[in-house]
């Protein structure tokens, strides 16, 4: 018997429609989509919003789409409670019954779970009004790499629904059943992408002194950008800069014109963040040059770091410990170098990212792995985090 089973902590009504909210899981994991392709998934919440009687407002961002409950009673407050849509281009591993139908895509993160878990306290709040001021259910497309939520605020998303606060939470391998983490700061890193073109001159393989050889001087390039993070950044500075693409000749006796190098940098800090653009396209220029090629970069700036307010921080914390005990909520743990596109909206509304205890560790089936599957005895804890947080920020004054 797992501690979720054994936990009375869990709203009542949540438990009594757990089944239900394990089979909404399982037809979604079953028919997953990708960046602002979740046509099928957007239909599938609406019907469900709908089905509860909740208001619901579609095309934001795409394929986005907002709940509407409104309280018992009204006196302009109001919360955004966000959950993530998307899939990832992976084909799935797992025998289950309920594994992808669809080739080459997969809910690897768990993002089935987080839109379940908004749904079930929907079905809740819906039907439990006992607050006062509106909640907004915010289904976000496109986190994996697509900036879902920063085009929902494009689209009006804070201007249509006038939220004061805004709140997140993520399933986390590793983290035991029943226990929730908080950052009061910084809890995902940010994210960005490059290209390096390095040109030289090519030429024959058997008489490289007569080339500029580009595939050296990328050699290199690759070596003395390590130098970024292990030389040039404070060791308790997190940062992360990794090459992950190599592209030359398609000939084994061709020393090509150009080589294109790939890769990501992290960092929890803005400055730093800079830092290790400014640093990248020093060193990769001068080392290129040393050997006489030259550099064109392609800097694609990502997501930026996940940072929690501290005052709704300590209040999800709180709220958390009521479900599962104060001994359960690990504060300010390392940051996670992942990034999460929830940045975007914490950056024009206070709020707070946590995540929630998905159990073991193991191996093969970590978030982006092909053997991944979100554990469904997290759907009742998830959905009653948020039933009373929003019980906790929209208290209805009984005076």
């Amino acid at each position: 018997m797992t501690y979720l089973e054994t936990d009375m902590r869990i709203i009542g009504q949540i438990a009594d429609f757990a089944e239900e909210l394990k089979s909404w899981r399982h037809e979604l994991h079953a028919h997953p989509e990708i960046c602002y392709e979740e046509v099928w998934t957007s239909d599938y919440i609406a019907k469900r919003l709908t089905d509860m009687g909740v208001s619901v407002h579609r095309g934001i961002g795409k394929t986005g789409l907002v709940g509407v409950v409104k309280g018992k009673t009204d006196t302009g407050r109001a919360i955004g409670l966000r959950a993530d849509m998307d899939a990832l281009p992976m084909s799935e591993a797992n025998d289950i019954p309920y594994k992808s139908t669809i080739e080459g895509r997969m809910h690897a993160c768990g993002h089935d779970g987080h839109m379940t878990m908004l749904l079930g306290a929907a079905k809740y709040l819906s039907a439990h009004p006992e607050f006062d001021g509106t909640v907004y259910f915010i289904f976000q497309p496109a986190e994996e790499g697509g900036a879902g939520g920063q085009a929902m605020i494009d689209d009006g998303l804070f201007d249509r629904f006038e939220m004061q606060t805004v709140w997140g939470m993520h399933n986390w391998p590793g983290l035991p059943e029943g226990q929730f983490a908080v950052h009061d700061g910084a809890c995902m890193a940010s994210a960005d992408n490059f290209s390096l073109t390095i040109s030289g001159r090519g030429g024959h393989a058997a008489m490289p002194h007569q080339s500029a050889d580009p595939v050296i001087a990328a050699a290199s390039v690759i070596q003395n950008l390590q130098a970024i993070i292990s030389r040039q950044t404070d060791p308790l500075d997190p940062a992360v800069l990794s090459i992950t693409k190599m592209q030359g000749s398609t000939a084994y006796n061709v020393i090509p014109d150009q080589v294109e190098l790939g890769g990501t940098a992290r960092a929890i800090l803005p400055e730093t963040r800079a830092r290790i653009e400014a640093s990248i396209r020093s060193v990769s220029a001068q080392t290129a040059a040393a050997f006489g090629c030259t550099v064109e970069i392609d800097w694609h700036a990502g997501y930026p770091p996940t940072v929690n307010h501290k005052s709704q921080a300590e209040k999800a914390a709180h709220v958390a410990a009521r479900l599962v005990g104060t001994e359960n909520i690990i504060r300010n743990p390392a940051a996670s170098m992942g990034a999460e596109d929830f940045a975007f909206m914490l950056q024009e509304k206070p709020g707070c990212y946590i995540w929630i205890g998905a159990g073991p560790a193991e191996e093969g089936k970590m978030l982006h792995n092909t053997g991944y599957d979100f554990n469904d005895e997290l759907l009742p804890l998830g959905a009653s985090y948020w039933v009373e947080l929003v019980r906790t920020e929209l208290a209805l004054n009984e005076a």
